[in-house]
């Protein structure tokens, strides 16, 4: 059998789909492809379970052609917008798209009405290969790192440091970097920053400000070699972002911080069920405004952003001194 599995973007919700994968390679036996954008596809590299990823550029026109020529047995369609939909119109094989809850997450942004059904988004995209007899193994998600990708530990701070995410799509997922410098000044351990190019010179800056104990790594390191430091870090501090999901894959202990988005939402960190991973949830609850998206803005649409200043800076201070001496 040959499966075609669908999702498109972004970092995190194309690690959520690796259970999906490994599941389906390792109790049906099936080929199994990944179809996505292209600067993802390195999220599958060294993955055993995968046959092959496909990516495109900007249309998914652009490998239609040669995805026929494959005759796929079943498409698992994962994204369940409009391209994906393409896809399997052109395709014309037997397929199942996953449940995004866009009603229920409409009622929650919108009149703040929670509907949300008590289900990680993992169960909702194994849910579309449970017709081909596959199922959950508990196992948590998926992340291998190439021999090549591995940072040298000669090139990191003493351990135990901890990884600070500092980037997010959108800024009303991410603390303020007054907040994130204040943070970085008061752990006295080694920090390493973790980001995309776009967050490298927000990096430079809190690095500069907070002291010579925080590395700056922002835009310098390919997902992998991020994967790599990750691994490798006593702790992980991050925002709900890409990086997060990542962190999970590796099993780490981990705080996350919650801006905008709510953990309704069904993409928390996703760990195996035998684990022995800590994760703590930093959240200002009871606020009337919360979630006033499923997604982001680039501003706090009441001008307040009370999600992310009213996190206290001792609150997360204790999560992560508690979180890094379990791994002592």
């Amino acid at each position: 059998m040959k499966i075609l599995v669908l999702r498109f973007s972004s970092i995190g919700d194309i690690v959520l789909t690796t259970p999906v994968v490994r599941c389906l390679h390792e109790q049906s036996g099936a080929e199994v492809h990944f179809l996505c954008k292209k600067p993802f596809a390195s999220l599958f590299e060294g993955n055993p379970h995968l046959h092959r990823c496909w990516t495109f550029e900007k249309d998914v026109n652009e490998v239609i052609k040669d995805l026929r020529k494959e005759k796929f047995d079943f498409i698992a369609d994962l994204h369940h917008n409009l391209r994906s939909l393409r896809v399997k119109l052109a395709l014309r094989r037997p397929s199942a798209s996953f449940n995004k809850r866009n009603w229920e997450k409409w009622l929650l942004v919108n009149l703040h009405i929670n509907r949300m059904p008590d289900e990680h988004i993992v169960q909702r995209y194994m849910a579309t290969v449970k017709q081909l007899g596959v199922r959950y193994d508990g196992r948590g998600l998926d992340f291998f790192i190439r021999p090549e990708n591995e940072v040298s530990p000669q090139d990191l701070p003493p351990h135990p440091f901890v990884a600070v995410v500092i980037g997010a799509a959108h800024a009303t997922k991410r603390l303020t970097d007054p907040q994130i410098t204040e943070l970085c000044t008061s752990l006295k351990l080694p920090i390493v920053l973790l980001g995309g190019k776009e967050d490298a010179a927000r990096g430079a800056s809190i690095a500069e400000q907070a002291g010579p104990h925080v590395s700056n790594f922002c835009g310098k390191l390919n997902l992998q070699q991020s994967a790599s430091v990750i691994k490798q870090a006593a702790t992980v501090c991050t925002h709900d972002t890409g990086l997060m999901h990542m962190a999970a894959a590796l099993n780490k202990n981990m705080v996350s911080v919650w801006g905008n988005t709510v953990p309704a939402f069904g993409m928390t960190p996703f760990y195996p069920e035998v684990s022995d991973a800590k994760h703590t949830l930093m959240e200002v609850k009871n606020l009337s405004c919360r979630p006033c998206s499923k997604i982001g803005y680039n501003v706090c649409p009441k001008g307040h952003f009370r999600c992310m200043v009213d996190q206290k800076n001792e609150d997360l201070l204790h999560a992560i001194s508690d979180q890094t001496h379990r791994q002592k």
